[in-house]
């Protein structure tokens, strides 16, 4: 796949086809009218409109209430603008030292406004990375993509253990949290257990016995992935 950009394309119809992308980069259940426009913040009377205009165009399938799935060009579109999206908010976190949760929506202006060439060589400068700044992976100029087998934290037993592959970028503040407890790519955790009733799952972070455990809420453990590595024989609830 060539980075491809029509020139007839407008800003609106990027964002539409990089959304719908996301949604199922890590999951397989397709994305519907409502969910799209949560996570556009915009009325559902948009998104409907809008997804008229992107079957009109070829670039997504739809029926009236059911699932929105792209075309092989609607597939196109939005891995060229992933692309475009995640390389810019590696560079802003390599070269400009920007924290990782400051570069959503600086990456959102940016990748409408620069050129396919000015991508190519910011994603040579950087040696051509393979993932951005939260685990998600950075398509290749010629579309191919490497998702690490994962599972959400919150999906994982006790004694399951292995090394944090990506974390969601939908909320700063939980980057935030996260930089603060010490959390982030490639970090190793294991699932010690689960609190009474329904409690936060309880998470040592580190592979030694003196690591610390953490409580971590349901909204933390459903934004992080794990890359499991089998078990760990001292990974049990702390009393």
């Amino acid at each position: 796949m060539e980075a491809v950009k029509p020139a007839a394309t407008s800003s609106s119809i990027e964002d539409y086809v990089k959304v719908i992308y996301a949604f199922t980069e890590w999951q397989d259940k397709p994305i519907s009218s409502s969910e799209l426009a949560s996570r556009l913040g915009i009325a559902n009377s948009s998104v409907s409109e809008m997804v008229r205009k992107l079957k009109d165009q070829g670039l997504v399938t739809h029926r009236p209430y059911g699932a929105i799935r792209l075309t092989p060009g609607g597939l196109t579109l939005a891995l060229s603008m992933v692309r475009r999206h995640r390389l810019l908010e590696t560079y802003l976190v390599q070269e400009l030292g920007y924290s990782w949760d400051e570069v959503h929506d600086e990456a959102e202006l940016l990748e409408h406004a620069v050129s396919d060439t000015f991508i190519e060589r910011m994603s040579a400068k950087l040696g051509h990375p393979t993932r951005d700044p939260h685990g998600d992976p950075i398509p290749g100029a010629d579309g191919a993509v490497l998702v690490p087998t994962a599972h959400r934290l919150n999906e994982l037993d006790a004694g399951h253990a292995g090394r944090l592959v990506r974390i969601s970028d939908d909320n700063p503040e939980l980057l935030r949290y996260l930089s603060r407890e010490g959390i982030g790519l490639d970090s190793w955790l294991s699932v010690a257990g689960r609190r009474p009733f329904g409690g936060a799952l309880v998470v040592r972070i580190g592979q030694a016995e003196r690591d610390r455990e953490i409580d971590l809420a349901d909204e933390v453990t459903a934004s992080l992935w794990l890359r499991t590595e089998g078990t760990h024989p001292g990974c049990t609830l702390s009393e």
